[in-house]
């Protein structure tokens, strides 16, 4: 049982072009049809226009699809919540039965590695609910940028989220909790903000928790991608992108939202921001994608050692130890036997 790799999609994968990932859930559970299909058209628009071939994921009929056809995306809007919300932890059911699943993002990051698509856009990621420490509430989104080495583009976490608990949970190092820590081990994941200090939130630009990384250039965030693919680390990165100023709600006014109405904050922010944000991010992931593939390709054709990946070199330093190894105990045999043969 395999993945159907749409033909445009495959083709750019065997040339090493770039390709960026999309999720389903935003057109089946994000907004009602037609406008889930009027986005997913535009968000896709927005990565050919930028350099990149955009794959978006879904389950149909039981059979994992990378890159739709446009009767294809007009077949999840139309449906809408009749495609089950897909985790990777609900991946094996939906396949098995036969059904139709809309990928959240654990899934989406799952089926772009086992592909080979190492850019995912998507809006905002879930991350630690609020009392998280007491709940356990944590989303599958965190663990899977653990173990799955995908780079996710987003507007950062969720606001409805604790974001100081979601940062400390994926690298201990950001916005440390002085009590009521979670009892958790942390992902060990790259957390990164394009040109900005700050970790953005969602539908804010501000979180008041700062970030140890900053890349302010495509070709900075392709530097990193390549470098955590070749070190073999086995995680994913994620590269928060801050929503622009124009589309940017008032900080102090969302957090008072939120802290009235968590349900409604969340409505508000599907309504009237997702829809900018995911454009925004789908802008800056194709840029990253082109600058990733062009990056493989220069390392590819170079004739210089220097510009070589990170394990030829590690190769070649140990073939030359091996060497060094073997010539030293040759040596070292050709003087005994002439000891035995001057005795």
């Amino acid at each position: 049982m395999g993945v159907a790799v749409s033909p445009e999609v495959e083709a750019a994968l065997a040339r090493g072009g770039a390709v960026v990932a999309l999720e389903s859930t935003i057109i089946c559970h994000g907004m009602p049809y037609p406008k889930n299909l009027q986005t997913a058209m535009e968000v896709e628009a927005v990565v050919r226009e930028n350099g990149a071939v955009p794959a978006t994921i879904a389950i149909l009929n039981g059979v994992p699809h990378v890159g739709l056809s446009g009767e294809q995306l007009k077949s999840l809007a139309v449906s809408g919540r009749q495609f089950q919300k897909t985790a990777r932890r609900d991946i094996a059911h939906v396949v098995a039965s036969g059904g139709n699943g809309a990928t959240t993002v654990s899934a989406t990051m799952f089926f772009a590695h086992k592909v080979g698509i190492p850019i995912f856009v998507t809006g905002g990621i879930g991350g630690v609910h609020r009392n998280g420490e007491q709940t356990m509430d944590i989303s599958s989104d965190l663990t899977e940028l653990g173990k799955t080495p995908v780079t996710v583009i987003s507007a950062g976490v969720k606001s409805i989220l604790d974001i100081p608990r979601t940062l400390e949970y994926l690298d201990d190092t950001l916005c440390k909790l002085q009590s009521q820590d979670l009892i958790q081990e942390t992902q060990g994941v790259t957390v990164a903000a394009y040109k900005t200090n700050e970790f953005p939130a969602f539908f804010t630009e501000v979180s008041g928790c700062k970030v140890p990384c900053r890349v302010d250039s495509p070709e900075e965030c392709a530097k990193i991608i390549y470098a955590n693919k070749n070190l073999h680390l086995g995680s994913g990165i994620l590269i928060a992108v801050p929503i622009p100023k124009e589309h940017a709600a008032s900080g102090n006014a969302i957090e008072s939202a939120i802290q009235k109405a968590l349900k409604e904050a969340e409505n508000f922010s599907l309504a009237y921001s997702d829809i900018a944000l995911v454009k925004n991010n789908a802008l800056v992931g194709a840029k990253i994608a082109v600058a990733l593939s062009d990056l493989h390709q220069r390392v590819t054709n170079s004739k210089d050692f220097g510009g070589l990946p990170y394990r030829v070199h590690v190769q070649r330093q140990a073939r030359s130890e091996t060497w060094g190894i073997l010539f030293i105990l040759t040596m070292a045999s050709v003087c005994s036997i002439a000891l035995i043969i001057n005795e």
